[in-house]
């Protein structure tokens, strides 16, 4: 008996069985997850899409005229200037896609992620490779983010390549008058990229929240996008009033003060703020809710 004892107090039951070389935090490396979803038809399509409008816009303009010799109103935005410079173009492919094109791949490669490989019967089979639940979430995040960051730095590049091209390169014109010096246009128009990124995380914690709760990835695309076009209608109702500096939707053009010869922060950190707050908790949401979820599929 005193033998047996022995051998049963001598086997530590406290620590789990690992394989040798097993290490938790190199599974599911960012490099592997990234080529992963380089890889996929979806985001070929949405770069396609993005790298196609400049060239879209360029033929509208040569087909209808410029819009400053077209007139119409007496509101004046950076569409007026668009085919002023590179600089102006750029700034206009921006305007007139980051209340709603730039969502759609921010939800896509946010809502996605983790909603796919459950419907493809994979995620379970990700849990017991083994990769912790904890850096699943967290590789596939990062890459969803770095896509989404990707996806908002090719529309402008890819404009200001083309608006060079077509249009000359110069000081980015301001509708109401002045000009950005040429040495000022690419700061400042990464600026306006960095912004709209930091805007679009409420998007994206969103749709990544809703990809950890359900095995339909159209379900989390569709619902961050719908809940982002609640938010635009939301702030369209000014009887809300001060309300409407809660919801992010309402400093998501801050970034024109950016685009001022003097430069303004006020609009853009506020916007900050707001989207920062609420993406933190939505993706604490998602880290918590994944954590306890049962995986069946």
């Amino acid at each position: 008996m005193s033998a047996a004892v022995d051998v049963t107090e001598a086997v530590d039951v406290t620590e789990p069985a690992v394989a040798p070389g097993y290490r938790a935090r190199h599974t599911l490396p960012l490099r592997v997850e990234a080529v992963r979803q380089l890889r996929r038809r979806r985001t070929l399509l949405m770069g396609g899409v993005l790298a196609a409008l400049p060239f879209i816009l360029i033929a509208a303009f040569a087909i209808g005229g410029t819009p400053s010799s077209r007139g119409g109103g007496d509101r004046l935005t950076l569409m007026d200037t668009a085919t002023a410079s590179a600089a102006n173009f750029a700034a206009t492919c921006l305007f007139v896609s980051a209340g709603f094109l730039l969502v759609v791949p921010v939800a896509l490669f946010c809502g996605d992620t983790v909603a796919s490989e459950a419907s493809w019967s994979s995620l379970r089979y990700l849990l017991a490779a083994p990769v912790p639940r904890a850096r699943l979430l967290w590789s596939k995040l990062v890459v969803a983010l770095g896509f989404s960051l990707a996806a908002m730095v090719l529309l402008p590049l890819v404009a200001l390549a083309a608006g060079a091209v077509a249009y000359g390169w110069g000081p980015l014109e301001l509708p109401t008058g002045g000009a950005l010096a040429t040495s000022d246009t690419v700061p400042r128009l990464a600026l306006v990229v960095a912004f709209v990124f930091v805007s679009q995380l409420v998007t994206a914690g969103l749709a990544f929240w809703l990809s950890t709760k359900t095995d339909a990835p159209l379900g989390a695309v569709g619902g961050a996008v719908g809940l982002t076009i609640v938010g635009n209608v939301l702030d369209a109702v000014t009887a809300l009033g001060s309300w409407r500096e809660f919801l992010p939707a309402h400093w998501q053009f801050a970034w024109a003060d950016a685009l001022q010869p003097d430069l303004e922060w006020g609009g853009m950190a506020k916007g900050a703020a707001i989207s920062v707050t609420y993406a933190l908790i939505l993706f604490a949401f998602a880290f918590r809710g994944f954590s306890r979820k049962d995986i069946v599929s």
